[in-house]
């Protein structure tokens, strides 16, 4: 079963929310927020303009089409991706956005701070987004804050490895699921996350399935307005277990469907080996590590 907690609660480190939090971070590994601040009306908003976007001008995508830049910025064809070597290329379309640091940043050479590449269409499409991704971000952090207050830790933890984060803001389309789908056809295959948070905003279409303890596959659905949280490998090791990456997918349906999530992952050089770890495990690392391992044009290179 997959919680629905106040973000309110949680904000305010409510004893019984973290509790609920600390249950639902180790057991399944999602759980659903509301009352962010973030309204309904802001993300029908935000989606009209993605939707713009993935059903506009063939040429404005190509033109920021991630395969021709060799990072993962700008938008992913059907297919850009394959999550699980055990099906085929996702069939969904992204777009993919990150921080924004001054040219003069040394980490502007790594892959995982790549610039941003933004379409010249629609009007306005990147300060709509990155309005939405700086929210998005301190609603993330208020979360993790949470989470570790809810373990015994300093809820101060996190603050200063999340300066500079390696986050990621992507729009997802999904297509209707295609006639032709077979059984290794997914909007995308079952995979876990690889960072830390996920902060997932849908438009209400059903479509996200999540594997419990029991086994069996739950779906998870929220309106607009309301949020999808889950955590990822990262923060599981990072944790020492005391947080659960769970396995998801989308298979799709007859309707299309859009979310929005935020990748909400450390600095480049955090340290995210669990405590007492004879070896450090650099977040960026394995991020770039898990990205050349699903990115189909980082695979080629």
């Amino acid at each position: 079963m997959v919680p629905r907690l106040d973000f309110l609660d949680l904000k305010r480190q409510d004893p019984a929310a973290l509790r609920a939090l600390k249950a639902a971070a180790k057991e399944v590994g999602f759980l659903t927020v509301y009352n962010t601040g973030i309204c309904r009306q802001d993300i029908l908003w935000l989606f009209d303009v993605y939707k713009a976007f993935f059903k506009g001008p063939d040429a404005a995508k190509q033109a920021v089409n991630m395969a021709l830049t060799g990072a993962n910025r700008g938008w992913g064809a059907p297919g850009a991706e394959q999550v699980s070597a055990d099906a085929n290329p996702d069939y969904k379309e992204v777009f993919d956005c990150g921080i924004a640091l001054d040219e003069s940043d040394s980490l502007c050479a790594l892959g995982v701070y790549a610039p941003n590449q933004w379409p010249k269409t629609p009007a306005m499409f990147d300060v709509d987004i990155m309005a939405y991704f700086e929210r998005a971000r301190a609603i993330s952090l208020i979360i993790l804050q949470a989470i570790a207050a809810g373990n015994g830790r300093d809820p101060a933890f996190f603050n200063d490895k999340f300066n500079k984060p390696m986050a990621l803001l992507r729009g997802n389309f999904y297509p209707k699921r295609p006639l032709d789908s077979g059984d290794k056809d997914f909007g995308i295959a079952e995979h876990t996350d690889y960072g830390c948070l996920t902060f997932l905003a849908t438009d209400g279409q059903q479509g996200l399935e999540v594997h419990l303890p029991d086994g069996g596959w739950q779906a998870v659905q929220v309106p607009p307005g309301e949020f999808i949280i889950n955590f990822g490998e990262m923060l599981e090791f990072w944790t020492g277990g005391e947080v659960k990456a769970t396995l998801h997918r989308v298979r799709g349906g007859s309707q299309e469907r859009l979310s929005i999530p935020l990748f909400f992952n450390p600095n480049h050089d955090t340290n995210v080996a669990p405590e007492g770890a004879s070896q450090p495990i650099l977040a960026g690392e394995h991020l770039q590590k898990r990205f050349s391992e699903t990115y189909r044009h980082l695979k080629k290179s």
